[in-house]
C-alpha cells in the first residue's frame, strides 16, 4: 500500500489532536505526548509536531510505501522536502526522534 504523507507543525498538540481526530474520523496511530502525533488512514499518513514558532507550516511531504526499503529524503525543485519510507521505518524514526509513542 502507498499513502501520501503530510507533516505539519502545530501550536498546541492536544488541541490539534482533538481537531484532527474529528476531521479524519479516527484517533492517531501514534502519540508522543507533548511532541508528536501521527494518523494512518486508508489513503493518508498525516503527522503533526508541536512547534509553536512554526505553527501552521508544512514541514515536509512524501509517501509511506510498503515497497520502500529504508528511508530517503530529497528536496524538489521548489525546495520542499519529500520523504519516502516504509511504515516500519517511520515507526523506528518516531522512536528515535520523539520517544516511544503511546496509544490514546
Amino acid at each position: 500500500m502507498k499513502r501520501f504523507h503530510i507533516a505539519l507543525s502545530v501550536r498546541d498538540l492536544d488541541a490539534s489532536i482533538a481537531d484532527y481526530n474529528a476531521r479524519l474520523g479516527q484517533a492517531p496511530s501514534a502519540v508522543v505526548r507533548g511532541k508528536y502525533a501521527m494518523w494512518r488512514t486508508d489513503l493518508l499518513n498525516f503527522s503533526i509536531n508541536q512547534s509553536p514558532e512554526r505553527a501552521g507550516q508544512l514541514r515536509h511531504i512524501g509517501f509511506e510505501d510498503d515497497a520502500a526499503h529504508g528511508f530517503s529524503s530529497s528536496p524538489d525543485v521548489n525546495g520542499l522536502e519529500w520523504e519516502h519510507f516504509s511504515a516500519a521505518e517511520q515507526d523506528v524514526r518516531i522512536m528515535q526522534v520523539y520517544g516511544v509513542p503511546v496509544c490514546d
